[in-house]
């Protein structure tokens, strides 16, 4: 097709939709090579360099073959909202050796692109239908966003920012357009508008309506910029489990009608922040939860979908980690128990890999408890407890969003899973399984 007629077919679709910038062409792109639901996964920049996690673990598991989309978590923005990396060494200058490459050859002095950059690139050329986002923000890297989304000025200065350095590929210190083709879309990870969520972030009540105004922008440069490139460039977001984040933050309908689709917090529900134990990502609230109001994966759901979101956008999110106490009274195998605290973790107090807890079955002091009927699974040794999703967990959550013909799963993180892929397999199965 001739650059006119591919323009002229993209901006048919567009005002199809009545925008000037059409989610549709997005979501025509956004159908995975014919499968009805997506599975996306979160690799971190910090993967390899502090878990020892390259992205050609994710072939050798068979975790890519799976995969629809892969965000890359994350990029940053500076003081006035533009975008910049915050790990140059990471994310394209690192030289990845022979047997930690996906192509299996070392990457060589003076190329211009390195890095994981590369090694997604090398991940898209092995499988081509595998649609790769650069995610900005993060928990601990969301504080500008306001500041980037607050006038029309500061707005498009952000947004084209972003398509420069990322889907433009013109790196800092690398030659022009290194990293052009890496990416084919956006991932929106501000945690959270019009609510503090980090401390120290930059919150503003005009947030939720500035939140829209940037969807619209990215929405506006993204077209020009696939205009250019003949190709589509996808939008995306994750948005919070909390209700009153939600709409304290967000314009829901609107927001969904102007991403590809949407990532939803589907843990975190319950954490070391409090002291009593408890799930964190179960499907259903458990038989004497204490907590008021309670949280579930179909709680979350249901929400989203009461304010407007269309089933098919919502992409729920899946835990490849658990959350951990100590000090737990020794009542009720562990659930609903007062702790003294967060149990110890190899990257931060509360937090550990599935990769990491499973192993704690082998040493024999930890038992497995599971609610098949709110959808959760825990270990405990009579003083330290860890919820957390093993495969039979995932494969019920994967049957549960193909059940309510969701849009499919987003995993966090990627790098959780174990070197056999039980997880993105038991996952698979609950997605794909008839």
């Amino acid at each position: 097709m001739s650059m006119k007629r591919w323009g002229a077919a993209f901006l048919a679709g567009a005002l199809s939709v009545g925008l000037s910038v059409a989610a549709s062409p997005a979501q025509a792109h956004d159908r995975h090579g014919g499968s009805a639901v997506r599975t996306v996964g979160y690799y971190t920049q910090w993967s390899f360099a502090d878990r020892g996690i390259p992205v050609r673990y994710l072939v050798e598991n068979g975790t890519a073959a799976k995969l629809t989309h892969l965000n890359y978590a994350f990029g940053l923005l500076d003081e006035q909202g533009r975008c910049v990396s915050s790990d140059p060494v990471a994310d394209y200058q690192r030289q990845i050796p022979a047997d930690q490459a996906v192509n299996g050859r070392a990457d060589r002095p003076g190329q211009a692109l390195a890095g994981n950059l590369n090694q997604l690139k090398q991940l898209k050329q092995k499988f081509p239908k595998l649609r790769v986002y650069i995610s900005l923000g993060g928990w601990t890297g969301s504080a500008y966003f306001s500041n980037a989304a607050l006038t029309p000025q500061s707005r498009a200065a952000h947004v084209k920012s972003c398509i420069d350095l990322w889907l433009k590929g013109n790196l800092p210190g690398a030659p022009a357009g290194a990293a052009k083709g890496v990416f084919d879309g956006i991932d929106l990870d501000w945690e959270w508008p019009s609510t503090e969520g980090n401390a120290g972030n930059v919150v503003r009540p005009e947030d939720k309506q500035n939140f829209t105004a940037l969807l619209r922008e990215y929405r506006t440069q993204l077209f020009k910029q696939g205009l250019k490139d003949r190709k589509v460039y996808d939008l995306t977001a994750f948005l919070p489990a909390n209700r009153d984040a939600l709409d304290r933050g967000y314009e829901v309908a609107e927001v969904y009608r102007l991403l590809t689709f949407a990532t939803v917090q589907g843990y975190d529900y319950h954490g070391t922040w409090e002291r009593t134990t408890n799930q964190q990502s179960a499907l259903r609230v458990p038989e004497g939860d204490p907590t008021t109001p309670p949280d579930s994966g179909e709680i979350v759901v249901d929400a989203h979908i009461q304010r407007g979101a269309p089933r098919h956008k919502i992409t729920l999110g899946v835990p490849y980690y658990g959350r951990g106490w100590t000090g737990v009274t020794n009542r009720n195998n562990g659930l609903f128990q007062q702790s003294t605290g967060a149990a110890p973790g190899t990257y931060e107090a509360g937090f550990e890999d599935y990769r990491t807890l499973k192993t704690l079955l082998a040493g024999g002091t930890y038992r497995l408890y599971r609610d098949p009927e709110a959808g959760h699974a825990w270990l405990f040794d009579g003083t330290t407890f860890w919820n957390y999703d093993d495969p039979i967990e995932l494969e019920r959550k994967g049957r549960f969003i193909r059940d309510r013909k969701l849009g499919g799963a987003m995993i966090w993180s990627l790098d959780g899973d174990t070197p056999q892929g039980e997880l993105i397999n038991g996952l698979h199965a609950g997605l794909h399984r008839r």
